[in-house]
């Protein structure tokens, strides 16, 4: 019976919860979860009705008796209550809603959060089910996930664009040397292009159409690229629905603005980096992860903007929580990254 017990409240569960998408680790089988941090809910009593992907579907095509949510914002907690409510669904998700499974969970958090928000994540997924509740920071976990040897004496430089925050960090001897965090990355591009719509053509598009044409015929360098694609949405003058044809040289224009950002941001870690680790810096170069690191040639703009060599990993949208994964499998080797101590 004791090592029944056991079974049920051995799970271990890792969670990279992002602003745009929520991706789920469970020790010994990987990735099993890579969907948008969207809920749909019943507009009377706040009922769950979709989660995920589900839920992404509905958004801007609601009646009023049902709202879609996102309860993450510039990567953290917007909405206690919702995200709670998501992070359970996803726990009896992968345990096959089994409602008595109570996993250990190891979480990230940006780099630039407060205590106050801290604790916030770790009370939200003991809400939520979890017996145990840890953290690691989105940068480190983002490093240990492309590869980086982030122990040894020498500085890393990883960046990590998300969708609500953009993480950057140099890393030596397992922990952060100079970081950075701002509420710069892929939302805010997608908004930048909404609103450049909007203000061009007088044409209202929703979120969904801003992301698509940001992956369809965005390109971080100007003149780079020839590609076109028709927009859908509806003309605010006469509120009729109008079909607009887009090139990728436009996008340059409201994309520059977040971009230019980023690679501020950049630059301003870079001048605050010990003279010990620049030059390792120089010679292993800036590691770029996350979902926005896939816009075409942002590598390149920012190796020209920067001087420093900049590459984009394998897999760089699956890195944090691969690196989170990498802590769950190898825990007792890895657990002096994490906020709390593992008991």
């Amino acid at each position: 019976m004791m090592r029944l017990i056991g079974g049920l409240f051995s799970q271990s569960v890792g969670i990279d919860l992002g602003t745009a998408t929520i991706q789920v680790y469970v020790k010994g089988k990987g990735i099993v979860i890579s969907e948008p941090s969207v809920v749909a809910l019943s507009a009377e009593d706040k009922k769950v009705l979709a989660v995920g992907s589900e839920a992404k579907k509905m958004l801007g095509k609601t009646p009023k008796d049902i709202i879609t949510v996102r309860p993450m914002m510039d990567g953290v907690i917007s909405d206690f209550e919702i995200t709670e409510k998501m992070i359970r669904y996803f726990i009896a998700r992968v345990h096959h809603r089994k409602s008595f499974v109570h996993p250990r969970i190891i979480i990230c958090v940006p780099s630039g959060v407060t205590e106050v928000e801290k604790k916030s994540v770790m009370d939200v997924t003991l809400e939520a089910g979890a017996r145990e509740s840890y953290l690691i920071e989105e940068p480190i976990a983002a490093a240990i996930g492309a590869g980086l040897p982030i122990y040894e004496p020498a500085g890393n430089m990883v960046v990590d664009i998300g969708g609500g925050t953009t993480e950057i960090a140099v890393i030596s001897l397992g922990g952060i040397v100079v970081g950075n965090s701002i509420k710069v990355a892929g939302d805010e591009m997608n908004n930048a292009i909404l609103q450049y719509m909007k203000n061009k053509y007088k044409l209202a598009i929703g979120e969904q159409m801003s992301e698509l044409i940001k992956i369809s015929i965005g390109d971080a360098l100007e003149g780079n690229t020839e590609k076109s694609m028709d927009v859908r949405g509806r003309d605010m003058v006469t509120g009729l629905p109008k079909v607009i044809n887009i090139t990728s040289a436009e996008l340059h224009e409201p994309l520059s603005g977040p971009i230019s950002r980023i690679i501020d941001a950049i630059k301003s870690t870079l001048e605050r980096v010990p003279p010990e680790l620049t030059s390792d810096i120089i010679d292993r170069g800036i590691t770029l992860t996350g979902g926005g690191s896939l816009l075409p040639n942002l590598d390149t703009l920012i190796t020209r903007e920067v001087s420093v060599p900049t590459y984009v990993a394998d897999e760089s949208q699956f890195c944090v929580i691969k690196g989170i994964g990498m802590v769950l499998e190898e825990l007792q080797k890895l657990k002096r990254v994490l906020s709390s101590p593992v008991k």
